[in-house]
């Protein structure tokens, strides 16, 4: 099946020539991309998951050459802040881990023909509802080469084809793995097109991407601030929304301190970089005398910039003075922004006005609060007594994820296999006629 979405005359669309090649290069990948996703709706499991198997096997082999042109990105993104380098930096740890992933993936159960729900109408007809893929997923990342291989592992899973473009700086690196998992599909006997790159590291590919109505069918983002805002106002395919992760803690008045002080560290230092680190962390009154010192003290002494509102300056004096803007921000750094809030209401109304709806968590001993607090939030993971940094697909049983959906249309929350697929309606009757 051939599909065309731009007129044939690149002077039609009022394009030079090199945005036409980018153009017929992207068209064509559609294209192909689309024959794959008919054989991947058709494939069985044991097919798939052999795929993805070698494809781990030959991530591993492969360490050495993957870290050397992950070593050609690394020294070309010299102007990256520490955070985005570490996102960028792979090592033996991290390959094992995308190799861990994709064999968790494999494991995980094939939703595709789960019947997701079965009934007899009055007048004989039997309706069931049926899982089916996506079809053609687009993923547009940045800096983040592992979703290289999660977003491959979980479209592959799901039946669907995938068209991957990678930002500039992880290009090197995401093109030595998408060589690993052609090699997974090639020992299952799996077209190699069913899990493509972007050749080009230009621009304009993605705003191609974003055209490619009835070529792909949607589009999942992964990247800062300024990617998926352009997303989102040019896209043409529907996508999943995926905002920055405004992510916050609150002490509440009955949280356990020893607990808050372990949970709020990792939540803001385990990782700085990922978007379900900690942003905002918020305390109630009551406790602050008591709690903040210390916590504050805890994240200094690891390097944490603090970022204070007038109440905690007079607590802390090396806190710098918060302004609107850091209520609103992703720093994705070692900074972290400190609010004292009246009590459970205050925290909760502060977090649906600045937060983005990603992942917010409560630390408290009162069960009660605690399930006020994960009701009244509006986001799309809520925690108690835990850290933020939990956000993930793979802690949540999922295998991997391709990103974090803060919209409510299709799916919530970490994207995962389940989330990458779709559902049709199976009618059966024994001649029925509509009165």
């Amino acid at each position: 099946m051939q599909v065309s979405v731009f007129p044939a005359d690149p002077a039609a669309r009022g394009e030079d020539v090199g945005t036409h090649a980018i153009a017929t290069t992207m068209v064509a990948m559609g294209n192909r991309a689309r024959n794959s996703a008919l054989i991947l709706a058709q494939t069985p499991r044991t097919s798939k998951d052999r795929a993805l198997i070698v494809a781990a096997r030959v991530l591993r082999s492969r360490s050495s050459l993957i870290t050397s042109a992950n070593a050609i990105d690394m020294e070309s993104a010299q102007e990256l802040s520490q955070s985005m380098r570490d996102r960028l930096l792979l090592n033996e740890g991290r390959i094992e881990a995308m190799a861990q992933g994709l064999e968790a993936i494999a494991a995980l159960p094939d939703p595709i023909g789960s019947v997701l729900g079965e009934w007899t109408r009055p007048n004989g007809l039997r309706i069931s509802k049926v899982r089916v893929p996506l079809g053609v997923i687009g993923i547009i990342y940045e800096s983040r080469p592992n979703v290289t291989a999660d977003a491959g592992g979980l479209c592959l899973k799901a039946g669907n084809a995938a068209l991957l473009r990678c930002g500039s700086e992880s290009f090197s690196s995401s093109q030595t793995i998408i060589a690993c998992l052609a090699e997974g599909l090639t020992a299952a006997g799996l077209p190699n097109d069913a899990l493509q790159m972007v050749p080009t590291t230009d621009r304009e590919a993605v705003g191609m991407m974003l055209r490619m109505v009835g070529i792909i069918d949607i589009i999942v983002p992964r990247g800062g601030k300024s990617l998926i805002k352009r997303l989102m106002i040019e896209s043409k395919v529907p996508l999943f929304q995926s905002l920055e992760g405004i992510c916050h803690t609150y002490v509440h008045t009955a949280a356990n301190i020893t607990k808050a002080r372990s949970v709020i560290l990792n939540a803001k230092m385990r990782r700085t970089g990922i978007c379900g680190a900690t942003e905002t962390l918020l305390v109630d009154r009551a406790v602050a005398k008591t709690m903040l010192p210390a916590i504050l003290s805890d994240l200094i002494m690891v390097g944490c910039e603090i970022r204070g509102c007038p109440e905690t300056r007079a607590l802390e004096s090396r806190a710098l003075v918060a302004t609107e803007d850091d209520w609103k921000s992703e720093y994705l750094e070692a900074i972290l922004s400190v609010k004292i809030v009246a009590d459970l209401d205050e925290a909760i109304d502060h977090i649906n006005t600045y937060g983005s709806h990603h992942t917010d968590a409560i630390l408290t001993e009162d069960v009660v609060a605690a399930e006020r607090f994960m009701t009244k939030v509006d986001s799309a993971i809520t925690l108690h007594n835990a850290s933020t940094q939990f956000a993930d697909g793979g802690e949540f049983g999922m295998g991997a994820e391709i990103g974090i959906s803060t919209g409510k249309l299709h799916v919530r929350g970490p994207i995962g296999v389940e989330q990458l697929t779709s559902f049709k309606y199976k009618i059966r009757g024994s001649g029925q006629i509509r009165p």
